[in-house]
């Protein structure tokens, strides 16, 4: 039975596509975030090296001059166009010196020739970071010559307030930079992802509210990508789900119908088993040798009708457990089976035989009453197939657990009932069984976190292993 819950979509501000739009806006500025230490330490290198070529033109003034003379206020105005307080010109002969007034003392000095990226970088948050009007001596060799130095001194205040400029503007380009490319890849997600996505959300829980409808679910796509083959694997499941429920509606109809009709054959059964019972105490040779056979198959055909009720109406067996000596629930089967198979053998001194070679100290803990109807399966299938002998033994493996061996020495399994093994009507080994036997033991030792296994079978015997989980 499916259980139908109702959904509906999130908003906008809890769906998908929200976000993805701000995870787009995150990880682009977190991408500037990262470019921006290399970004402004480059801006800071090329503005010191544009300082230092300004000043190299202005003091190349002072070079052409006659005798290198020029008034106050020419070099007043050359040292505003630079905006230094001096400039300083090295060549290896001699110094070329422009300056109106003695500048203020250096309080920082960079020379371009130690440049490196990780220095520079440090060195460029360090003007950001400094605060008033320092005086920043630069030196930095002279384009083209670059055997001469030029030393410019200036007020790094001028520096900081492009650097702060060039910040702003890297913060604007990268919001419009994030904000675009956000969009854009909402609106390419929006088509290629989510809308799919939602549109087979959508149906899908219209399809759980109501499976059987043939209108609802997810329809099969031309798509190749993977929200294709989620559609087409999810269009099938849907086509597989509608036809297990059809069938499961006519088991269900079927199986009331067979519980039924059991229930009423049992009654009659019943009747048969009192009348062959009066026929059996009858003295006379030819009844009670027609009444044997007949008690029999009475018997079986009540035993075929109580186990497909019980299988019919089992749910899976409710567990009582308890420790319990294994050994010791191993002869109490022996000894049922031993009188069984003694009454319907023709031969009593030389019929079939439980031998039991679990050790008295094996201790299990599980339901004793579901145990042993296990056991007693497995010997009963057993000796109807034709064994003689069933041997019980604990065996070593390197699989977790206790694992108990219950091994005969019949003809072995067909091969359909090897094929249809541990499913209902199919495993049976003998004409007329249901093969609901072995289902129901497997069901037990499922139910204890255990199995039941079919390790071999051939012409020499067969061999189940049942494996009980280990106890504390």
């Amino acid at each position: 039975m499916i259980r139908s819950r109702k959904f509906s979509l999130p908003p906008f501000a809890r769906s998908l596509s929200a976000r993805l739009l701000v995870l787009t806006i995150a990880f682009v500025m977190l991408a500037e975030i990262l470019i921006y230490a290399p970004s402004i330490a480059n801006f800071r290198h090329n503005w010191l090296k544009d300082q230092a070529d300004s000043a190299h033109l202005a003091i190349l003034a002072l070079e052409a001059a006659p005798e290198e003379l020029v008034s106050e206020d020419l070099k007043a105005q050359l040292l505003s166009r630079v905006g230094a307080y001096a400039v300083v010109l090295k060549r290896p002969d001699r110094r070329l010196l422009l300056y109106t007034a003695p500048p203020p003392p250096v309080d920082v000095t960079v020379n371009l020739r130690d440049w490196s990226l990780l220095g520079d970088i440090g060195e460029t948050f360090a003007t950001m970071l400094r605060s008033g009007d320092p005086t920043m001596r630069l030196i930095s060799p002279a384009e083209p010559d670059a055997d001469l130095d030029v030393e410019v001194m200036f007020n790094e205040a001028r520096l900081r307030t492009d650097m702060i400029a060039h910040s702003r503007n890297i913060l604007l380009l990268s919001i419009a930079i994030s904000l675009i490319t956000g969009t854009l890849l909402y609106f390419a997600l929006q088509w290629l992802m989510v809308r799919p996505m939602r549109r087979m959300t959508e149906d899908i829980t219209r399809f759980s509210r109501d499976p059987k409808d043939l209108s609802r679910g997810v329809d099969e796509t031309s798509r190749s990508d993977e929200i294709g083959v989620a559609q087409s694997v999810l269009a099938e499941m849907q086509r597989d789900l509608r036809s297990a429920l059809r069938q499961q509606e006519h088991l269900a109809a079927l199986g009331s119908a067979v519980s039924k009709i059991n229930h009423d054959l049992r009654g009659i059964l019943s009747t048969a088993v009192l009348l062959s019972d009066r026929l059996s105490g009858v003295d006379n040779p030819e009844v009670k040798r027609v009444a044997a056979p007949l008690i029999q198959a009475i018997d079986r055909a009540i035993a075929l009708c109580t186990q497909t009720l019980t299988y019919a109406r089992d749910e899976g067996p409710e567990l009582s457990r308890s420790r319990f000596r294994l050994s010791g629930l191993v002869d109490e089967v022996a000894a049922e089976l031993a009188v069984l198979e003694a009454d319907a053998d023709t031969a009593p001194c030389s019929g079939p035989k439980v031998e039991n070679r679990i050790a008295d100290d094996v201790i299990v803990e599980a339901d004793r009453d579901q145990v042993y109807r296990v056991f007693s399966n497995l010997g009963r299938n057993a000796f109807e197939a034709g064994a003689r002998r069933v041997t019980v033994e604990a065996v070593e493996t390197l699989d977790p657990g206790m694992h108990i061996d219950v091994m005969d020495d019949g003809p072995g399994l067909a091969t359909a009932a090897r094929e249809g093994l541990f499913k209902p009507f199919k495993g049976s080994a003998r004409k007329g069984g249901t093969g609901l036997g072995l289902v129901i033991a497997r069901d037990v030792m499922q139910a204890h976190g255990g199995d039941l296994a079919l390790v071999r079978s051939g012409d020499d015997g067969t061999v189940f292993r049942l494996t009980f989980a280990e106890v504390d």
